[in-house]
């Protein structure tokens, strides 16, 4: 029975998604729930489940297109779909087909096995695994080469084993391949450590410390393997003198919600140099106590303690402009935004209820949300009700910028390079550290002496992080 999948609402309401790459191929059988396909939206690679179990006939879009909501995406023949087989004579033929009809109820009622996630590795090793076309016979016979086998002795990888694991792309994430790529390792011989079964950077580096591989040497542009799929791609003129990238994914998600920003909301920024000196010594205690070694806390973690306490003592700053409403809607929680700078983009995923949350607690969740998001594995939901933004432009180098407040938000703080200079300290002059906050906010909310209080409290924190003991 042919049935057609169209991409669905992922739950942010946009009407298109950006196809990343398939993890299937026409001729694979798929079983229900697995993933068949990486489409990127609102800033964060979203992995499609298989709504059905059966053979793939046909894909309507291929990596890099833009396909709209509702439109079809995979058509399935749900019929019994097994693997081919070599024609046997009449009398076998009739056989099986026999022993095939005889067994079918037995066939029915045995388990299903767990769903293979095609692209991301072999599913738990069952009799009743999908079976895949022949079209990675090529890759199986470089898996089986004897000299890959000789290369990693501490593997005790048997022949059989490498062959049947080579069948399959091993499950990781794009970064991860791209890592293996240019340390030279071939993932299929890689073992996941994790219960996950998913391959992490920490696994790659281990193999290739291991038996010694190499990064590859680069090939000729004809053999090069495709780009990373969170590469746009790109082209060039015959002269190469220009290189024209295409206006999607990541770029152009950031530059519709800035554009929209900046027009909406009038931006009015503040600056304040501080001496930060007592909270780069407070950090230093922090990751010399060996409790708290683990957790990295920096100075993002407590600037982002001080917007906290400082937002609940100016709520103008954690608000919402709604327009259709004609109301202001004041938040009495902070879902805190962390900017993070990834290959594909700008992306702002948000702590939730972050006013709850200790310095630890905090340095944990920012960690957390970098990770995920240079992995490009950031959620949609996590992108989505934040109510107020930092961005730390200081870890580039930069002393102060002027950034665009988050569509739906009232203000965005950012932080800038914490540098050692003369300062006056206490009558006289001496090396300090400071550094220089901005603060943009909309003036529909925030008038001038609000956001000037707001950005005050937070540097007297900073200057003194005694004084949050006695806020609240």
């Amino acid at each position: 029975m042919a049935q057609d999948f169209r991409l669905p609402d992922l739950g942010e309401g946009l009407p298109e998604a950006e196809l990343v790459q398939w993890l299937v191929a026409v001729g694979d059988t798929v079983a229900l729930n697995q993933t068949i396909a990486e489409v990127e939206t609102a800033k964060a690679v979203v992995e499609l489940p298989s709504p059905h179990a059966g053979t793939v006939t046909a894909l309507h879009a291929a990596p890099g297109d833009v396909v709209a909501v509702g439109s079809v995406l995979i058509s399935f023949d749900t019929g019994a779909a097994t693997a081919p087989t070599p024609a046997p004579d009449a009398t076998a033929e009739s056989s099986a087909a026999e022993a095939a009809a005889s067994d079918a109820p037995s066939a029915a009622a045995a388990p299903a096995s767990e769903p293979n996630l095609v692209g991301y590795g072999a599913a738990p090793r069952s009799a009743a695994r999908p079976q895949r076309r022949a079209r990675v016979a090529g890759r199986v016979a470089a898996a089986s080469d004897t000299a890959v086998l000789e290369a990693a002795p501490h593997d005790a990888i048997q022949f059989a084993d490498v062959v049947e694991r080579a069948v399959e792309r091993p499950r990781s994430t794009p970064p991860v391949r791209k890592l293996a790529k240019q340390l030279g390792v071939d993932l299929a011989l890689v073992e996941a450590t994790g219960a996950s079964g998913v391959i992490t950077r920490a696994d790659v580096e281990a193999y290739a410390e291991r038996v010694g591989a190499v990064p590859a040497a680069p090939v000729a542009a004809e053999s090069a393997e495709p780009v990373e799929a969170f590469e746009l791609p790109r082209s060039e003129d015959a002269s190469a003198r220009t290189t024209r990238t295409p206006i999607r994914g990541v770029r152009r998600m950031t530059a519709e919600a800035m554009v929209r920003s900046a027009f909406t909301a009038p931006h009015v920024t503040t600056f304040l140099t501080v001496d930060v000196t007592a909270t780069s010594e407070l950090i230093a205690s922090l990751r010399a106590d060996r409790a708290l070694h683990e957790h990295r806390i920096g100075i993002m973690a407590v600037a982002a303690k001080a917007v906290c306490l400082a937002l609940a003592r100016h709520p103008g700053l954690n608000s919402k402009w709604d327009e259709a409403a004609g109301e202001i809607v004041e938040h009495h929680y902070v879902n805190l935004g962390i900017a993070a700078a990834t290959g594909r983009g700008l992306v702002v995923p948000n702590i939730r209820d972050a006013q709850e949350l200790t310095l630890v607690e905090l340095a944990d969740a920012i960690r957390g949300l970098a990770e995920t998001a240079r992995s490009g594995r950031t959620a949609p939901a996590d992108m989505m009700g934040g109510t107020f933004s930092i961005t730390n432009v200081g870890v580039f180098g930069v002393d102060a910028g002027t950034p665009i407040i988050n569509p739906g938000e009232a203000g965005i703080l950012a932080l800038g390079a914490v540098r050692r200079q003369p300062w006056e300290h206490r009558g006289e002059i001496a090396l300090r550290d400071v550094m220089t906050l901005a603060l943009s906010f909309d003036h529909r909310l925030v008038d001038g002496e609000q956001g000037s209080r707001f950005l005050v409290d937070v540097a007297d924190i900073l200057r003194e992080p005694g004084r949050a003991m006695l806020l609240r």
